[in-house]
C-alpha cells in the first residue's frame, strides 16, 4: 500500500518530492500559500550541481528536459576591486558541473511534470496540531482543515510544520543582501553590463562587511545582491518602504566606487529589498515523530551558500526513494531518510572544494582567502 502524502509548500523541495512519489504510483497533495504559480517572481539564477541537485533531478526523471532550461555561459566569473579593475575571469566552456537556470523555469519544469490539481493554490497555513490517533491537522488562513496520515513540511524558513517536530527557531546570523534589478542592460547599462559579464560578477572592497554581487540571468537582466554585514538595527533605520530614500541610504555606504558597479544600486528599475539571513542551529535534531518530517529550509536553514536549493531538491528526491523502497512501512523510510539527511545537512562545506568547484584552480591565493573571510 502507497501512502497518501501531504506536502506543504511548493517550492523546489516540495516538489520535487511530489514528483518522485508520483513517479512510484503515490497518491499526493501539495498545498501552497501563493495564490498561483505566477503570482510572484520566483527568485533569481540557481546553479544546480551534479552531486545533488541533478541527482535529485535523476531521480525524478527530469534530467532529459534539465537541459532546455540552462542558460549558456552563465557560469563565467568576473572578481573586480571596488576601482571596477578586474582581478580574475574564469570564461564558461561549458564543461563546469553547475549550470545555471532560472530559478522560476526549474520551478515550472517540476509543475508541469504532475498531474493538474496536484498543488493546491492559495492555502496558507495558519497551525499544524498532532492529533491522537497520530495523524496531523493543519489549519489553513480560511479556516478549513486537512487531516494527513503522512505530512511533510517543505515551507521553508518560518515552517508551520516545524513545530510539530523541534521548538527550534532561525536567528539572524549578522548578514543580509539588498536586492535590486537592471532591466534591458546591455542597451540601458552598457558600462555596467559590461562590469557583469555574461556569468556573475563580484566587487570588493577594502572591508569585508560591504561587497555587491551581480548576475546576469535571461536576456540582459543583471539580478545584483548587495551584501552587507550589520545588524538588523541598522537596517531598521533605512525606510524600505520610501524607495529613494533606501536607494539612496544603500548607495552612500559605497561612495567612491566605481560608478559602474554603483549602478546596480543607484539606477536600479526595482525598489530595493532587505533579504535578511536567518539560520537554525547547526547540527539540530529531533526525535522521530510518527507521520511527519521535513526537507529543505525547513529541516536545515543555513544563510546563502549555494547549496540550499540543490539540497531541498535532493532532500526531496531521497525522501521519495525512502518511501517508495518501504510502501508499507512509513515509518522504517521516515527514519532511513532523516538519519541520512542529517549527515547530509551537518557536513560541513569544504571552503578549498567549494572555492574549486567555482574557480578551479585560477584562483590567487590571496582573493581566494579574501572570499573565505567575506
Amino acid at each position: 500500500m502507497r501512502t497518501p502524502v501531504t506536502i506543504i509548500g511548493a517550492g523546489l523541495g516540495g516538489l520535487t518530492l511530489a514528483r518522485v512519489l508520483h513517479v512510484h504510483g503515490f497518491p499526493v497533495t501539495v498545498y501552497e500559500a501563493e495564490p498561483s504559480p505566477t503570482s510572484r517572481m520566483q527568485g533569481g539564477m540557481l546553479d544546480i550541481h551534479d552531486y545533488n541537485g541533478q541527482l535529485a533531478l535523476e531521480a525524478a526523471g527530469l534530467m532529459d528536459a534539465f537541459p532546455s532550461l540552462v542558460l549558456e555561459g552563465r557560469q563565467a566569473m568576473r572578481i573586480l576591486d571596488q576601482d571596477g579593475k578586474l582581478l580574475f575571469e574564469k570564461t564558461d566552456d561549458g564543461t563546469g558541473g553547475r549550470p545555471e537556470v532560472q530559478r522560476g523555469d526549474l520551478r515550472q519544469l517540476l509543475l508541469d511534470a504532475l498531474p493538474e490539481g496536484t498543488v493546491r493554490w492559495g492555502h496558507k497555513v495558519s497551525s499544524t496540531r498532532t492529533l491522537g490517533d497520530g495523524s496531523h491537522e493543519v489549519t489553513f488562513a480560511d479556516g478549513t482543515t486537512v487531516v494527513a496520515s503522512l505530512l511533510v513540511g517543505a515551507d521553508g524558513a518560518w515552517s508551520r510544520v516545524r513545530p510539530l517536530l523541534t521548538d527550534v527557531v532561525p536567528e539572524y546570523v549578522g548578514t543580509a543582501f539588498v536586492e535590486t534589478y537592471l532591466f534591458d542592460a546591455d542597451t540601458r547599462h552598457p558600462a555596467t553590463a559590461k562590469a557583469v559579464g555574461g556569468g556573475s560578477m563580484v566587487a570588493n572592497g577594502p572591508s569585508p562587511e560591504r561587497s555587491i554581487n551581480a548576475h546576469r540571468e535571461s536576456g540582459d537582466t543583471l539580478h545584483a545582491y548587495v551584501a552587507f554585514t550589520e545588524s538588523l538595527a541598522w537596517f531598521a533605520a533605512i525606510d524600505f518602504t520610501d524607495a529613494a530614500a533606501a536607494t539612496a541610504a544603500i548607495a552612500r555606504e559605497f561612495e567612491g566606487w566605481a560608478p559602474e558597479v554603483t549602478a546596480l544600486i543607484t539606477d536600479a528599475d526595482t525598489a530595493p529589498v532587505l533579504r535578511p539571513h536567518h539560520t537554525l542551529p547547526f547540527g539540530h535534531r529531533w526525535e522521530r515523530v510518527p507521520g511527519v518530517t521535513l526537507v529543505g529550509d525547513a529541516a536545515h536553514l543555513t544563510a546563502p551558500n549555494g547549496e540550499g536549493a540543490n539540497l531541498a531538491m535532493l532532500d526531496g528526491a531521497e525522501l521519495g526513494k525512502a518511501l517508495a523502497a518501504h510502501p508499507g512501512d512509513v515509518e522504517t523510510a521516515l527514519a532511513e531518510y532523516e538519519l541520512a539527511m542529517f549527515v547530509r545537512s551537518e557536513t560541513p562545506i569544504d571552503e578549498d572544494v567549494l572555492m574549486e568547484s567555482i574557480f578551479g584552480d585560477e584562483l590567487p591565493p590571496a582573493l581566494m582567502e579574501l572570499f573565505k573571510t567575506s
